[in-house]
């Protein structure tokens, strides 16, 4: 598989960011400095980048409660995204979403979830509207292991089968469905041989790994792309940090952590592949490292700068079902 350079330092400076981003936010949660129930991605950010840099903005992306490395890597605004975890009203949801529901439909984000597997559904739904209006579009559903054992996850891979849709879903596999290791709630070795049950093609990938997701996405992307069904995607991977900010983390070995963050870190692992394969030099990443840092510090800036949104504000975009 050969990437040309310009994609190579996109797909570094989306993953850059993404743990810029996260690291910025487990410190000022830890500072006192912003709230809420934020569950970080690192250590994942080979999957939404190796999936969401083959997409373009008429391809929709259903996220998680961890959603925000998705957000990024669909190339969501850094610096509304910040100003919505800060509850401002340049946040990209007017600072009423927050977290787990940031979305920009601009970008194709369909939006963070706070229930899990309940992306797993819209994305479907999105498959069907994709084929219905023969947009030539895709969907993608970003999910955790623990999701696959939701019955939204079986009825929507079902239909996606029965009715042939553009959906390419997602299981970020990373060991664990809150404090809960998978092989406890899950009976067979491999999410992905689920699959089987609908017909349908599914693949296994490293997900610390950038490359080999990139590889395995892309030909699952243009499959579905070209009417031939849905695919589900295994990345195996592993979250650096606890399930949300402030986890003890007491449930999993403190070896087991650090050999993952040392060996199979995935930025570290793109940076000496692309180095040793010389299609990237260390200048260039520093330099992607440099202009990551100054955005996200500048995000943080204008976000604590920003307005609160006004009271008047309260009830509007907010919709219920009158009885």
């Amino acid at each position: 598989m050969l990437l040309d350079r310009a994609t190579l330092l996109e797909a570094y400076r989306r993953m850059r960011r993404i743990r810029v981003f996260e690291e910025k936010l487990n410190e000022l949660v830890t500072a006192g400095k912003l709230g809420g129930f934020l569950h970080l991605y690192v250590g994942e950010e080979a999957v939404a980048v190796g999936v969401s840099l083959q997409l373009g903005d008429g391809d929709v992306v259903a996220s998680t409660h961890r959603g925000h490395g998705h957000c990024i890597a669909k190339g969501v605004d850094l610096a509304g995204m910040m100003a919505e975890l800060y509850g401002r009203a340049t946040g990209l949801c007017k600072g009423k979403g927050g977290s787990m529901h940031i979305a920009d439909m601009d970008k194709g984000m369909l939006g963070a979830n706070g229930i899990v597997g309940a992306g797993i559904p819209l994305a479907t739904g999105a498959g069907l509207t994709a084929k219905l209006k023969k947009t030539g579009g895709v969907a993608v559903a970003f999910f955790g292991d623990g999701a696959s054992n939701q019955g939204q996850f079986h009825e929507s891979l079902n239909l996606a089968a029965v009715w042939q849709l553009p959906v390419l879903y997602v299981c970020e596999n990373n060991g664990f469905g809150e404090f809960t290791p998978t092989d406890f709630v899950v009976p067979v070795k491999d999410i992905a041989t689920r699959a089987g049950s609908y017909a349908m093609r599914s693949e296994i990938a490293d997900g610390m790994d950038f490359f080999d997701v990139y590889e395995k996405a892309g030909k699952a992307i243009a499959s579905a792309r070209a009417g031939e069904g849905p695919v589900l995607l295994e990345c195996k991977t592993y979250r650096f940090k606890g399930h949300y900010i402030g986890d003890s983390l007491r449930y999993r070995p403190k070896e087991e952590a650090e050999r993952w963050i040392q060996t199979r870190d995935p930025l570290q692992r793109f940076e000496a592949r692309a180095l040793e394969a010389r299609l990237l030099d260390a200048d260039d990443l520093r330099r992607v490292d440099r202009e990551v840092e100054e955005e996200v510090a500048a995000a943080v800036t204008a976000a604590e700068a920003a307005p609160w949104p006004d009271l008047s504000e309260v009830t509007r975009d907010v919709y219920v079902k009158e009885q």
